[in-house]
């Protein structure tokens, strides 16, 4: 992979025990040395819309504003969504709805919003779905469309089926585990197809589950998540340092070759291989 494009691929609600015991094809690609492996640790509240904002500005809770699921309204923040066009650079989602509730218009209005294509706007290309239980297999085809017809520096990919399961049966059951090897396979069919055509590919989550079938809290099981880096310019391998969710911003912004925010943190990552670049403003 030469170039800078990204493909950021969001696996609500899975811990990272459950995607190393179970995602049998991420696992062979760190095994055989083709992509790297971290354990991150969640910002709290360990919720979906909060860490949505974490990941995608690099912001704890606190400084952003959005503290819970009930906070509907934009970000005040400068998103990678932000970074890219402002950078000249073209970005893409399919996603949850509260993505783009958080990026492009809210409250989100599920006949003029579900799909989106204006250049314009903060999130340029955007298919958004409004139902927690929207199969796994139509989000990535979903993704898929996006990638080859509109040809993003930065995919978005957000899926919500394994926080869907974990909440019905939770995360100490057979259906849990179940649908982490159902996104694993999905990812085996996706992820060498985006490859191809010269993606460089993150693949991490917002938070755990509980063996209550809940999140929210604390504790590592819906804290600890896991983060795999298939890029070259990060060293493949196992790292067993814990990493900051609120790093995986401008780890982002270092794959995709633009200037962090001024509000992420600096870039301390394990095996990344140019720790220091000069950045330019692309216009």
């Amino acid at each position: 992979m030469s170039n800078n494009k990204l493909a950021m691929i969001i696996l609500d609600g899975l811990r990272f025990d459950a995607a190393v015991e179970q995602m049998g094809y991420l696992g062979h690609l760190v095994e055989k040395g083709l992509a790297s492996r971290y354990c991150v640790k969640s910002e709290i509240p360990s919720l979906s819309r909060p860490l949505y904002e974490v990941l995608l500005t690099g912001t704890p809770p606190y400084r952003n504003g959005i503290t819970t699921n009930q906070t509907v309204r934009l970000s005040q923040q400068e998103s990678l969504f932000h970074l890219t066009k402002r950078n000249g650079l073209t970005n893409a989602t399919a996603s949850y709805y509260w993505v783009s509730e958080l990026y492009n218009r809210a409250p989100f209005v599920i006949h003029e919003d579900r799909i989106q294509h204006n250049p314009e706007k903060v999130i340029q290309h955007g298919i958004f779905y409004f139902e927690d239980h929207y199969p796994d297999s139509h989000l990535f085809a979903d993704a898929h469309h996006l990638l080859t017809a509109y040809h993003p520096d930065f995919l978005y990919v957000h899926s919500m089926n394994i926080d869907d399961i974990g909440h019905k049966f939770t995360a100490n059951s057979k259906e849990y585990k179940g649908s982490v090897l159902m996104a694993d396979s999905i990812l085996a069919t996706v992820i060498p197809a985006w490859m191809e055509k010269g993606y460089q590919i993150i693949v991490t989550a917002d938070h755990g589950m509980n063996d209550d079938g809940n999140h929210g809290g604390t504790l590592n099981d819906v804290r600890h998540v896991p983060l795999f880096i298939i890029s070259d310019q990060v060293e493949p391998g196992v790292y067993e340092e814990e990493i900051s969710q609120l790093m995986i911003a401008p780890i982002s912004c270092q794959l995709l070759r633009i200037k962090p925010s001024a509000s992420m943190i600096p870039l301390s990552l394990p095996g990344i291989k140019a720790k220091e670049l000069q950045f330019e403003e692309r216009k």
